[in-house]
């Protein structure tokens, strides 16, 4: 005879819920919940709770935000000639990490993808289409995936974008730091070859 909790069962569910996390680890996060005390139990239950009713989209990039405008768009500091346009926020994140870029975002909120139904009117591109409408932007840096669906969102915005006289650029992709050569697949390669520079 099965040994069933039906409390702990629904609590490994939530957890099985969040992308990347199979049986086992929503497993092992359930038992960690439970080793917690009260207290602990309820912060982790309260910043949930919390950054569900308090974080939203920013009204101008789509970013994460917790007030209407998020800080990098609000930034007086920030270059207004130049936007990044990426998939997620997830992605504004990765970007900001390097230290290198003091541009804006754009937030596509996915990519075309007609394998899985998702068209241009499914993401952000009308809002980004707006957003250029200002004199202000110089150049927009596509720094979606290096996909099928990465690439095809890629082309159909620059395709969009180029008639206005903005400069669309791509972020390169190639060889990791670190990695050999004679590991990397043909694509990732080609990618290099492609977007090799001057020393």
């Amino acid at each position: 005879m099965a040994y069933h909790l039906n409390s702990f069962d629904a609590l490994v569910e939530q957890f099985r819920k969040l992308p990347n996390i199979g049986g086992k680890l929503a497993q092992r996060l359930a038992f960690h919940v439970l080793s917690m005390s009260d207290e602990q139990a309820r912060a982790f239950a309260d910043a949930v709770l919390d950054a569900k009713r308090t974080i939203h989209y920013c009204s101008v990039c789509g970013n994460l935000t917790d007030s209407d405008v998020c800080s990098i768009c609000s930034g007086p500091k920030r270059d207004r000639g130049v936007i990044c346009v990426v998939a997620s926020p997830s992605d504004v994140i990765a970007v900001e990490k390097t230290r290198e870029y003091n541009g804006l975002y754009h937030v596509l909120h996915g990519l075309i993808s007609p394998a899985d139904n998702v068209g241009p009117s499914d993401i952000h591109i009308k809002q980004l289409l707006r957003r250029l409408e200002s004199d202000e932007v110089k150049e927009l840096i596509i720094a979606t995936n290096p996909t099928v669906e990465g690439d095809a969102t890629a082309m159909y915005i620059s395709k969009l974008v180029k008639p206005a006289g903005i400069n669309v650029t791509r972020l390169a992709f190639g060889i990791p730091v670190g990695g050999d050569l004679e590991y990397a697949d043909e694509l990732t390669l080609t990618r290099a070859i492609e977007n090799r520079r001057e020393m």
